[in-house]
């Protein structure tokens, strides 16, 4: 009884400090190199309006994602991401590979890719990234507000963390799938929410 007791509170002993740490929002803290997405905490999701009345909210679940970062010439960062098409989850099972494929064109385009072109800092921790998104086969600019939430070094390795938003029409990638009469059920504009957590390699 003892021995498991004293090796759990040894353990939040050693680890406190870390968790009560606040990570540091200086992007000079940085440390140089690449950084690749943790899987298990980022998210990456997507909502459109469904009939004027609710915002519709989808998320991948299957992406690769990764940038470099040189705090001497932070205005050289590039960001690369490949989304599968087919990972769409739409919280229904049933509607996953339907709207994959009529909405996104899983089958004939299975990757979604978006490479930064510029990253702009306007403010401490925040800015605007500007990439090439391709899409149904489509490549169009997109740009997405960012913001730095963190850099914080631990027992979970040398991590960042990042949140972007976005808005898309997804009628400039060839998307029309129930979005003219009679039939004008899904809209336009899709909202792109993006939370993600960093680790360097």
């Amino acid at each position: 009884m003892f021995r498991p007791f004293a090796a759990a509170l040894a353990f939040v002993l050693l680890t406190a400090p870390m968790a009560s740490a606040a990570p540091s929002i200086d992007p000079a803290a940085m440390p140089a190199g690449t950084y690749v997405v943790d899987k298990t905490h980022a998210s990456l999701i997507a909502r459109v309006q469904h009939m004027g009345l609710a915002a519709y909210t989808m998320r991948f679940t299957g992406f690769e994602a990764s940038y470099s970062w040189d705090p001497k010439s932070p205005q050289t960062a590039q960001v690369q991401a490949v989304i599968q098409a087919a990972s769409l989850d739409t919280g229904e099972p049933k509607f996953n590979g339907e709207f994959a494929e009529k909405f996104l064109d899983a089958k004939a385009n299975p990757a979604i890719r978006f490479v930064s072109t510029s990253i702009v800092q306007t403010s401490p921790g925040k800015g605007t990234m500007t990439g090439d998104l391709t899409f149904r086969g489509v490549t169009k600019p997109v740009t997405l507000d960012v913001v730095f939430d963190g850099f914080r070094s631990g027992m979970g390795g040398q991590r960042s963390g990042f949140s972007a938003k976005g808005v898309i029409k997804r009628s400039d990638f060839g998307s029309t799938f129930l979005l003219n009469p009679p039939l004008a059920m899904v809209g336009d504009e899709v909202e792109l929410i993006l939370e993600l957590e960093f680790v360097k390699q």
